[in-house]
């Protein structure tokens, strides 16, 4: 199965769109699969009307399409889907780290006594072409994963970032 393409993040819409809180949580139920406004309402704790007002944001702001419609008893039911699960930042954008930074904090929940995750920085000292080898490593290590939800998985968010740090180096050792 070939991987989809990642929805390239550029324009203030888009970034406008995701720096809602509810929006965010919105992107993260869709990225399991199609969803009902019902059913995204019951998992939120929130009223049709505002769950309904956050997806059009979505929708205008490229995120999310129409899966499909059928009838029920009341009316038409519309199942909405992500265009894309996963989101890559425009190169060319200056503060999109930040932006991810600032949505991971956002979600992350207090560590339990029992969890394995941890935060921790790094850092490495690499050929460019390293560098391009490891972040290809780590994009196929998390398409691998990011869809394999089970009865007994939790969600763990991962913030990958390879950057090129502000380090000075010290003089050879004499």
């Amino acid at each position: 199965m070939e991987a989809e393409p990642d929805l390239v993040l550029r324009s203030p819409a888009q970034f406008k769109a995701l720096g809602h809180p509810l929006r965010h949580r919105l992107v993260n139920l869709l990225r399991q699969r199609p969803a009902t406004l019902s059913e995204l309402m019951t998992a939120l704790g929130s009223t049709k009307g505002t769950v309904g007002y956050h997806v059009r944001i979505l929708r205008d702001a490229g995120f999310v399409r129409l899966a499909g419609t059928r009838q029920v008893r009341g009316g038409t039911e519309q199942h909405f889907e992500l265009i894309s699960k996963g989101f890559r930042l425009d190169e060319e954008r200056g503060d999109g780290a930040k932006f991810l930074v600032d949505a991971a904090l956002a979600e992350m929940l207090p560590a339990r006594p029992d969890d394995p995750g941890h935060t921790v920085l790094r850092h490495l000292w690499l050929t460019s072409d390293e560098a391009r080898a490891l972040a290809e490593r780590l994009d196929t290590l998390v398409h691998d994963r990011q869809h394999a939800a089970g009865p007994k998985t939790e969600p763990y968010g991962l913030l990958l970032s390879l950057y090129r740090a502000d380090i000075p180096r010290l003089p050879p050792d004499e």
